[in-house]
């Protein structure tokens, strides 16, 4: 089931189109990465999915329903331009927040201890914000993001000002989340965080949609036929048809390969032959472009 369809959203502020007709579906149980470069229109999305913002044009639909003011207690947003009180007690504006989404005091609180002491952060209640470092006060709002169990969670880069040790963290609970059957959209540059995390992505750049789907299948379809081949024995020789050799590293006897297959001939056929060299095969595998590489192709093809 699709919880967010976009369907040929545009945005404009007088004469700059923000979102040129964008239209994206994200489905129920899934982790979906926003990507795009600075200015390139990802936070106007979702501002429009938020309701913060009307579209120029085009429509939102939630769980299948065009989008209300209601469904919007069932989002949990993190912007990237954090805000909290900062002479309230930690406790108070946790408490405040979770429920102005419309939680009890009662169960605020029975709910925001387990968090605090989750993250290990019991001690924090009584102190004041201003008190928190950049770091604490990114748990605090994350915590205030997810507590009232959205079934719809935007994460705006949530990995920005955490150590190594604390984004490890963030990844844990937002896979833990996602497991609990909440939906995510994170939008981020850690192209990283996006192979480990996200199952589908749209990349918007310039206002306009550049490609969605899922990971995996784009990485595939940026690929360049190009495989890894750890071997013992004899330098092995090209086959005309079925693959070139673009690098071979030999260590004493043990060869590290770079083969481009050509594009009519499959992965078995290749390694049958390799095997008929009279090598021994340690390892065989696909060379895959990172998001990050793609990322950048798309980015700089369009400009």
């Amino acid at each position: 089931m699709e919880i967010i369809e976009c369907k040929d959203i545009s945005k404009s502020f007088g004469p700059k189109i923000a979102l040129d007709h964008v239209s994206v579906s994200m489905s129920e149980g899934k982790i979906f990465g926003l990507l795009g470069p600075n200015g390139a229109g990802k936070t106007t999305l979702i501002r429009i999915i938020n309701r913060i913002m009307i579209p120029t044009s085009g429509e939102v639909f939630f769980e299948g329903h065009p989008i209300t003011d209601k469904d919007v207690a069932k989002i949990g947003y993190l912007p990237e331009e954090r805000g909290l009180y900062r002479k309230m007690k930690v406790g108070d504006q946790a408490m405040y927040l979770a429920q102005l989404k419309g939680m009890s005091a009662r169960d605020a609180a029975a709910e925001l201890k387990k968090w605090f002491i989750r993250f290990g952060i019991q001690d924090w209640w009584n102190k004041k914000v201003e008190e928190l470092s950049k770091g604490m006060a990114q748990k605090l709002q994350f915590i205030t993001t997810v507590v009232h169990k959205p079934s719809l969670m935007i994460l705006d880069e949530p990995f920005s000002g955490f150590d190594p040790v604390n984004a490890e963290l963030i990844r844990k609970e937002i896979l833990r989340l996602k497991d609990e059957g909440a939906t995510i959209i994170l939008s981020t540059h850690n192209m990283e965080s996006v192979e480990e995390l996200c199952d589908n992505i749209a990349l918007i750049d310039k206002s306009k949609l550049v490609i969605t789907g899922g990971v995996d299948e784009i990485r595939h379809k940026y690929g360049n036929n190009h495989v890894e081949l750890i071997y013992t024995g004899d330098a092995i020789a090209q086959t005309d048809g079925v693959f070139s050799i673009l690098s071979d590293t030999d260590n004493a006897g043990r060869h590290t390969a770079v083969l481009a297959i050509s594009p009519e001939v499959d992965s078995n056929s290749v390694l049958k032959e390799v095997l008929s060299k009279s090598v021994e095969v340690n390892s065989f595998k696909e060379l895959i472009p990172r998001m990050n590489d793609i990322f950048i192709k798309l980015v700089t093809e369009g400009a």
